[in-house]
């Protein structure tokens, strides 16, 4: 990690240094080196740099090149706020992509809207990063997974599959594993649906069998978790110490590589979870990977190289519809774009309104699971029946 994290303020500095007058400032705030997400951060900033190589060979945004700076927040809230309020205030960037971390983007939300900085969030996946900031406009604009669309998909498929008849839901302690329990109680009274039970275990626990216990007691065959990679995988090893191994459904969590590391080559298989691109399949998604590769530590979570990639394009397209790299212009024209943006994840037709500022939603998301070592897609009849419609939130 941290021979990968000196990669990047490397090249990205060797790019400042060589930077134009005229040339665009961009610039990514995020966690690079100092917590577990940081591996999203890590890789994402890999798909920044590609996204503005790309653009820069074909001329560049409003006929200028780009210049792409990195902040590593290290995680921390004070050091976030101090990034943004340097890359706005001395740096003057047009954009800032990121953070890596929900708490980092809530605690400087406020001065991005008060300063009309538009911001495209490729990882942090708190619901409430771009939900309204009262009757003042929000520039904060997400390619990526929210919380919300997450629960909304994996209460949806156990609502819809006829083998789960008893679902639980297992959760962490932390503030992300409590809001995501709030997400997929909401959704699954939408659906009619009680858990059989609802579990919670401290992130640094490594033995679950007693709340595990008190599952399989009440016939649970379907488990909801929300946690991170680490305490995922003790949750299936504690689930084959005593001999109950539920379906397990979860989020992107189980990518990270914390997740196999704990879990085993045998167990790391056993969970099915949500990512935003489980493969590369397209031309452009190949010619990435093949690209960045190399200095992946964790191919598996390629899928955050491809979002943060698309946050590049699409906010470059808002810049020529605005013919301006004014605030308020570019997100004006990111709420109304009105030619479709190809990205690797997705064709971005009107991604956001005023209203809306989530270019994916639950139903753009890609059930995937580990097999032989890399992360591949999921694919079954329950999915093939799934409609829009299914996923309530």
């Amino acid at each position: 990690m941290k021979t990968l994290k000196h990669w990047l303020l490397a090249a990205t500095a060797a790019v400042a240094c060589s930077a134009q007058a005229q040339d665009i400032k961009i610039s990514y705030n995020g966690d690079i080196s100092g917590s577990p997400s940081a591996e999203s951060g890590q890789i994402g900033v890999l798909g920044i740099t590609a996204a503005v190589d790309d653009i820069n060979k074909r001329g560049g945004v409003l006929g200028r090149k780009l210049t792409f700076l990195v902040r590593d927040d290290l995680g921390q809230p004070p050091k976030s706020i101090q990034n943004m309020t340097d890359l706005i205030d001395r740096e003057r960037v047009a954009v800032v992509f990121g953070p890596t971390n929900s708490g980092n983007a809530l605690a400087w939300k406020h001065i991005a809207n008060q300063k009309k900085m538009p911001v495209l969030v490729s990882s942090a996946s708190s619901t409430a990063i771009t939900e309204p900031a009262g009757n003042n406009p929000n520039y904060l604009f997400r390619i990526s997974m929210v919380d919300r669309d997450q629960a909304a998909a994996l209460v949806a498929y156990a609502a819809k599959s006829p083998q789960s008849k008893k679902i639980g839901f297992f959760v962490e302690t932390t503030g992300y594993g409590q809001a995501g329990l709030k997400d997929m109680e909401q959704i699954a009274a939408l659906h009619g649906i009680k858990p059989a039970v609802i579990e919670k275990f401290d992130a640094r626990d490594t033995d679950m069998t007693s709340q595990l216990g008190k599952a399989k007691a009440a016939g649970v065959d379907t488990l909801v978790v929300w946690a991170q990679a680490a305490p995922l995988g003790h949750l299936v090893r504690s689930m084959e110490k005593i001999d109950y191994m539920p379906r397990v459904l979860t989020t992107w969590a189980a990518s990270f590589s914390g997740f196999p590391q704990v879990a085993g080559n045998k167990l790391m298989e056993w969970p099915v979870f949500l990512t935003t691109s489980s493969e590369a399949k397209s031309p452009a998604a190949k010619s990435l990977l093949e690209r960045i590769g190399p200095k992946l530590a964790n191919p598996s979570m390629f899928w955050a190289a491809t979002q943060a990639y698309d946050t590049v394009l699409v906010w470059a397209a808002a810049a020529e519809q605005a013919k301006s790299l004014d605030g308020e212009a570019v997100r004006r024209a990111l709420e109304n774009l009105q030619q479709p943006v190809d990205g690797l994840v997705k064709q971005y037709t009107q991604p956001f309104s005023a209203a809306n500022h989530e270019g994916l939603q639950a139903q753009d998301y890609h059930w995937s699971r580990w097999q032989g070592g890399v992360v591949v897609d999921f694919k079954d009849p329950v999915l093939d029946a799934m409609t829009p419609a299914d996923f309530k939130k």
